[in-house]
């Protein structure tokens, strides 16, 4: 599954709320004030602005200037009791402007727009331009926004177009065109990415596509494995055989779902002997789709090492976006092969269990036979 039209932006919007700025009563005296100021303290900005006599300026209390002597710092409401105190906006903080991380969200939000509606995507230096930055700056601002680089989110929306226009029925040619790609074969080269099909099989509901599959028995109950020529497409747990292959048959629907032969029976083995041993490793080639977000994510859990935890502040540290603390915990819970990408690793803060898809004993059975703490 290709990755979402804007999945990797909207993580900005599923990581926790930030704490609640502190009220204009926090900052009601000089030594509260110098304090924010000396911490670069950016929750007290907007809530007053300070002014150095030996530069003439005045800044925002998170400024990354040298700090000033004391005796040269005066205090001001606002930045137009400042100015009529005789100073000017510093050059460094710009303190009549946004905040910096709501002039780079905002610089981020003009560029999503311009990917999401033009039917070519501008190049890395028209958006920089378009947005004020060096491309370089911008291109940094962009992925530390939305965890993926601007060329990465133009080939999502294009994807995201494309399934549309084949959702919608429309021929396969013209949806391919409509999405934004230059030519067919530009878009042929990478189908596969980003269809896990071709284009005519996706349209149809994943007609033609072949997925060999399994259900066997373990310790922890029912276990599907399916497959296609590219690799393990899922791995999931249950109780009940037949709700896990009703479960296969509603993800593709129109797919012509094969009993595995005694070939496959032998990599369902195999998925089992993992279940019951995860620290012995499973070696085999994984076909999943996901978010770009996604992606990320799984990769990282499949990282953690056997007999080791994470929490999801580690994952989302790990993938460089430390407040999308939210979005992993999603990502976990779409994450499509049970143990093969072992998000039964993560936990929560406190080291406590918390909700895995499979069920949470499942999580705890397995950790205990990795012989995590």
């Amino acid at each position: 599954m290709p990755p979402s039209p804007s999945s990797s932006f909207a993580t900005a919007a599923a990581a926790p709320p930030p704490a609640a700025a502190p009220s204009a009563q926090s900052y009601a005296s000089d030594e509260a004030r110098l304090v924010a100021v000396r911490g670069r303290d950016a929750s007290a900005d907007g809530r007053f602005v300070y002014s150095v006599a030996t530069t003439g300026a005045y800044c925002r209390p998170s400024c990354a200037a040298r700090p000033a002597r004391r005796e040269n710092i005066a205090f001001h409401a606002d930045g137009a009791a400042a100015r009529d105190a005789g100073f000017r906006p510093c050059r460094r903080c710009r303190p009549d402007e946004p905040p910096l991380a709501a002039r780079h969200a905002a610089a981020v939000a003009v560029a999503c727009r311009a990917l999401d509606e033009g039917e070519e995507a501008p190049s890395l230096a028209a958006l920089a331009k378009m947005v004020g930055m060096s491309p370089y700056h911008f291109h940094r601002v962009f992925k530390a926004a939305t965890g993926v680089t601007p060329k990465a989110y133009a080939s999502a929306r294009r994807a995201a177009r494309l399934r549309a226009g084949l959702e919608g029925g429309e021929r396969v040619t013209d949806a391919i065109f409509d999405a934004g790609y230059g030519s067919s074969s530009r878009f042929y080269e990478h189908a596969g990415e980003r269809l896990g099909m071709t284009p005519a099989a996706f349209r149809d509901g994943g007609r033609d596509v072949v997925l060999r599959f399994a259900v066997g028995r373990c310790s922890l109950g029912a276990v599907i494995v399916a497959a296609s020529e590219r690799g393990i497409a899922a791995i999931e747990l249950g109780d009940d055989p037949q709700h896990l292959v009703e479960g296969l048959q509603d993800r593709f629907p129109k797919a012509t779902l094969i009993g595995g032969d005694a070939d496959f029976e032998e990599l369902v083995a195999r998925v089992v002997g993992f279940v019951e041993a995860p620290t012995s490793g499973l070696d085999l080639p994984l076909d999943v789709r996901g978010t770009a977000f996604q992606e990320r994510v799984w990769r990282a859990l499949r990282a953690i090492p056997a007999g080791t935890t994470a929490t999801y502040t580690d994952v989302a540290a790990t993938i460089g976006m430390p407040k999308a603390v939210r979005a992993v915990a999603q990502a976990c819970a779409a994450n499509p092969a049970a143990v093969a990408i072992p998000c039964h690793r993560v936990v929560r803060t406190d080291g406590s269990l918390s909700g895995y898809r499979w069920g949470i004993e499942r999580k705890r059975a397995l950790l205990e036979r990795e012989g995590a703490r």
